[in-house]
């Protein structure tokens, strides 16, 4: 008797079919991702180890198509083009309504792959953040532990702004949290 084959599939083809999977859904279905991949579910764990891990890897993907645009679309310099890089990217992740549809229906896995290692989103957003730091910094001599800690406050005030209805239960206030990106900002 013939023994089965293995369908095997790589990482990315997950990631592309999970980030088309976001976009129709507003949601990763692990049983339906591994039927329309035409895997075994236990083939697509293997690849991705976890729903969070793949639902961060979307996100991510997704979100960094958005920030990349942003950052094209950015005209000034400095302090203010970084703000600007921000106020783009955060009109981007309001209107992109799979996202926000996410958020509603599932606000525990939503904070738990967007904030916490489980996703693996927050460090990347502070490493891209980072690297607009680092172009737009005044000062070339900052340290890493500058950039380190300006990226990673910098990060929070923008979430606790993008995501106040998740985090707080309210609506944000983006002028606000402007002021405080600002001030971390012109600190450094």
């Amino acid at each position: 008797m013939p023994v089965p084959s293995r369908r095997v599939v790589s990482a990315e083809r997950v990631l592309q079919g999970g980030c088309a999977f976001f976009l129709r859904h507003s949601t990763v279905d692990m049983d339906a991702l591994a039927g329309s991949l035409a895997v075994s579910r236990a083939t697509l764990y293997r690849v991705v180890h976890s729903r969070d891990r793949l639902l961060g890897d979307v996100l991510w993907r997704l979100a960094d198509r958005l920030l990349a645009q942003a950052r094209a679309d950015t005209v000034a310099t400095g302090v203010d083009g970084v703000l600007e890089t921000t106020r783009r990217f955060a009109v981007a992740v309001r209107q992109a309504q799979p996202f926000r549809a996410f958020l509603r229906a599932e606000p525990v896995t939503a904070a738990r792959v967007l904030f916490t290692p489980a996703g693996g989103v927050h460090v990347r957003v502070v490493e891209a953040q980072k690297t607009i730091l680092a172009a737009a910094a005044a000062d070339p001599a900052w340290s890493p532990a500058d950039l380190d800690g300006a990226a990673f406050l910098y990060v929070r005030i923008v979430e606790s702004m993008l995501y106040a209805e998740l985090i707080r239960g309210r609506r944000a206030d983006p002028v606000t949290a402007e002021r405080a990106a600002r001030a971390v900002l012109e600190a450094c």
